[in-house]
């Protein structure tokens, strides 16, 4: 797929900011979901024999309505919810706190068939439509321009990026989630996949005992050019520090360097925190030290559609349906791993095509996935499900 169709530089207003269990940002489905509306209009506006498939999502610019504290975050209150015929008109609104933001993205549609001689009455014709249309559930204020792309060469290629610098493409990072996850069963048999998945989503903390004077001692050592042996001594300490702690892990080299230094006055404090160092207990003083995610990276949380909880029922049988034909089940949101990669990350035509989300179908399973990760692949061990009866809980 080298032809797409580029909506460059979305203004929208007030879009979704809740998706499942996350925040921050609309869920993928909101992005597919506008370019398939897009594409059935295509062909009632006479455009036939061009499809617009999946998209990737460039992100430029947001803004979540949050008020607080970085630890402690709100959503923006508001006092104007429509009264019902059952409120009392003369009663105060309740607040209702609403999970919105604005935001500046680009969606790159792959398109499909020969547009021709139609271009010019394309184009003009999509951008009023996508006016027409909510992105995420919000409002379209602008759309700096609609251009048809066809990434043929490098130098499309780099015209292409440049267009859309600076910003972010989201890149679906499932197979790290998968990685993880069988990395944590060979060590723990009933680990379960929540446990890898808020691995990358959770900032994790660890305690660490004081080492300050441990880190001083080897320094002053090395400084003073005691032993050139001490040099090796620093690049170990400094390794085990860049790990998180473990007390069965200190190095056996540390460990036998200070069993044989002088018990004496000066390095009484020193061998005290040593010792506290390697055989910590619960009065221990401690700094307390950020855990690193599995996989490097702009990683986040993201979710990429739904699974199905209940069997399939009638139209007729549930209450409340869009229409009166569609069987209808029920469904929870799915949830996986994504990273915004620069877009001067993306070095192929390849790798574009690559950053494409397109819709997926399986048994109980509706799902956004990019074109790297084959079909059969994803499964009901790799996706985090919002279902409480699920095995994940």
């Amino acid at each position: 797929m080298n032809q797409y169709l580029l909506l460059n530089r979305i203004e929208v207003q007030n879009a979704n900011a809740i998706a499942g269990f996350t925040w921050g940002f609309p869920a993928i489905t909101h992005f597919l979901g506008f370019s398939h509306n897009l594409s059935r209009k295509l062909h009632k506006a006479g455009f036939d024999g061009i499809d617009l498939s999946g998209c990737a999502v460039i992100a430029h610019q947001h803004k979540v309505h949050t008020y607080g504290p970085s630890y402690a975050v709100g959503f923006t209150q508001s006092r104007n919810p429509p009264y019902l015929a059952s409120h009392d008109k003369a009663s105060t609104p309740p607040v209702i706190e609403e999970g919105k933001m604005n935001m500046t993205v680009s969606l790159l549609i792959a398109c499909n068939g020969n547009i021709g001689n139609r271009q010019d009455a394309f184009l003009k014709w999509l951008e009023k439509t996508c006016f027409l249309q909510r992105l995420a559930g919000g409002t379209i204020l602008k759309i700096g321009s609609v251009e048809l792309c066809n990434i043929d060469d490098d130098i499309a290629l780099r015209s292409l990026k440049r267009k859309l610098l600076p910003g972010f493409v989201l890149k679906d990072r499932a197979d790290y989630l998968i990685d993880h996850f069988k990395q944590l069963r060979q060590d723990d048999n009933e680990a379960e996949l929540l446990n890898a998945w808020l691995d990358f989503v959770a900032l994790k903390q660890k305690a660490r005992p004081q080492s300050d004077l441990i880190s001083q001692h080897l320094i002053n050592m090395v400084k003073n050019n005691v032993d050139e042996n001490l040099s090796e001594l620093l690049t170990v300490w400094n390794r085990h520090l860049s790990s998180p702690y473990q007390e069965n892990e200190v190095p056996e080299l540390l460990k036998h360097y200070f069993e044989n230094l002088d018990r004496n006055e000066p390095s009484k404090k020193l061998l005290e925190q040593w010792s506290n160092y390697c055989s910590p207990t619960e009065e221990t003083m401690a700094d307390w030290q950020y855990v690193p995610k599995p996989n490097t990276g702009y990683l986040v949380p993201i979710m990429i559609g739904y699974k199905a909880i209940s069997e399939l029922y009638q139209n007729h049988e549930v209450d409340n349906t869009r229409d009166n034909e569609t069987p209808v089940c029920f469904v929870e949101s799915a949830h996986s791993i994504g990273e915004w990669l620069s877009i001067h990350r993306l070095k192929t035509a390849q790798a574009i095509s690559e950053s494409v989300w397109y819709y997926h179908h399986e048994e109980h399973w509706y799902l956004c996935k990019q074109e790297k990760l084959n079909h059969a692949d994803t499964t009901e061990d790799e996706i985090v499900t919002e279902n409480p009866n699920s095995d994940f809980y």
